[in-house]
């Protein structure tokens, strides 16, 4: 008799056993399951940025936002609170908003339903045809959780969700004395890249890449990082003792350089040409009065402590502000750059600039996403530059600083590459990219749970 061959056994996707310090298996990457398993227990039920509340100065300013198939619309609704709704006419399904814009209140284009900014509905045509069959808890618009951190409007379908301070513990410990509220947008640029969004995510949450992709910051910094997961969140830290930047990379050879005024100089002035984030415009002028107030042999410590004193001095004289209760301590511990599960990274290498990545899925497709860049940087009252969303289908059709340009080139390569039957997962750096599988694992747990509970329910 002929022997059938015996079926291989199906891994459990939510598994972590496959996942390693030094190793991610691809299929997360790809896979059109774990896709779905995404879109049902992890978008719905995770607390998620929406905007910036400067993006809603005043009552009636909404912002939608969209995640898959669910689209919601964040509002001010009084001078001092937000809320959020899901952005479906109660009656047919109709959308009310798109983009962004000012109400008094939404009206349904489809059969004219109104609703005020509290989401109660005010009117419904011919109401009466219904009897008493129209509950007012039936037309309200559908709430979700809104709350804010930093700035930020994060917003969460799941009405049993923790709260936002909780779930984002230990972030605000570490950075919350920076004061992100006061920041502005400096721009704000969108693209599609054709590759599975927690790739994108991990390009920039990591600094192992920096000496073969971003060769041109070792003259001023000694690369070497490491990094580790925080409850459901990741930091990612320099590993030299004293100070970071400003150091040689040893990958490079040595070279003298007795000005160390040059260094600081350097680096502020190709942060600003390569990256337009983090080092601000005033932040660039400020430094150069280390040419004409600080001289050429000046110790390092003595030219950093100047630069910092000269950029806290503009940052006052304009109006700007300084977050007075920063300490060289809490900045140390601070980290470089925060992952906050899922799907946010931000890099704060000075005090008065921040930049801000945020990736999600576009569509069905596991190989598409939707990516957002935030150049964010404290201004005085009134002179931060005028919002302008930028969206870009083709990342290659917009100006893109040099930095940005060396990863975009290489996000599709990798994701192509991937894809290869020779290629099994990461082998990931087990100190430098930990971060990276702090994230898979956190994941695949938080899909994991919101699974079983669904199901006990």
């Amino acid at each position: 008799m002929k022997k059938t061959a015996s079926l291989k056994s199906v891994p459990d996707p939510l598994s972590t056993d496959d996942i390693r310090d030094d190793f991610v298996p691809k299929d997360v990457y790809f896979s059109p399951h774990f896709a779905k398993l995404e879109a049902e227990y992890l978008w719905p039920h995770v607390w998620q940025i929406a905007c910036r509340l400067e993006e809603i100065p005043n009552v009636g300013d909404f912002v939608t936002y969209d995640i898959l198939d669910d689209s919601i619309i964040v509002v001010r609704n009084t001078k001092d609170t937000v809320k959020a709704f899901h952005n479906a006419c109660p009656h047919r399904g109709m959308r009310l908003t798109q983009s962004c814009g000012s109400v008094q209140k939404f009206t349904c284009r489809f059969h004219g339903w109104q609703f005020n900014l509290d989401g109660d509905n005010i009117k419904v045509i011919d109401r009466a045809d219904w009897g008493d069959r129209l509950k007012d808890s039936d037309i309200a618009l559908q709430p979700v959780k809104a709350e804010t951190w930093g700035g930020f409007v994060f917003i969460n379908m799941d009405p049993e969700s923790e709260s936002l301070a909780k779930f984002l513990h230990p972030v605000d410990d570490y950075c919350g004395k920076f004061e992100f509220d006061k920041l502005r947008y400096r721009w704000y640029k969108s693209t599609i890249m054709p590759a599975n969004w927690k790739l994108v995510l991990e390009f920039f949450n990591e600094f192992y890449h920096v000496q073969s992709a971003h060769p041109q910051l070792l003259p001023f910094n000694n690369d070497y990082s490491k990094s580790d997961g925080f409850g459901k969140h990741g930091a990612i830290w320099y590993a030299a003792e004293g100070i970071d930047v400003f150091k040689r990379s040893p990958r490079l050879p040595p070279k003298d350089e007795p000005d160390f005024r040059n260094y600081v100089l350097s680096f502020v002035e190709t942060f600003d040409r390569d990256l337009k984030a983090m080092v601000t415009e005033r932040n660039v002028a400020a430094t150069q009065r280390l040419r004409y107030e600080v001289p050429a042999d000046a110790p390092p410590m003595e030219v950093v402590n100047k630069w910092v004193q000269f950029q806290i001095e503009a940052a006052m004289a304009d109006g700007s502000g300084w977050p007075m209760e920063l300490t060289p301590e809490y900045i140390a511990a601070s980290n470089y750059d925060w992952h906050v599960f899922p799907n946010t990274i931000y890099l704060h290498a000075t005090v008065d600039g921040v930049l801000w990545y945020r990736v999600r899925p576009n569509g069905d497709d596991p190989g598409s996403c939707i990516f957002d860049i935030w150049s964010l940087q404290r201004y005085g009252p009134g002179k931060e530059p005028p919002l302008k969303r930028e969206f870009y289908s083709n990342w290659q059709d917009a100006d893109w600083p040099l930095i940005f340009r060396q990863d975009f080139i290489n996000i599709p390569e990798t994701y192509k590459g991937m894809k290869s039957r020779g290629f099994k997962g990461a082998r990931s750096n087990p100190l430098q990219e930990r971060v990276m599988t702090n994230f898979h694992r956190q994941l695949r747990k938080f899909i994991a749970e919101n699974k079983e509970r669904s199901a006990e329910s």
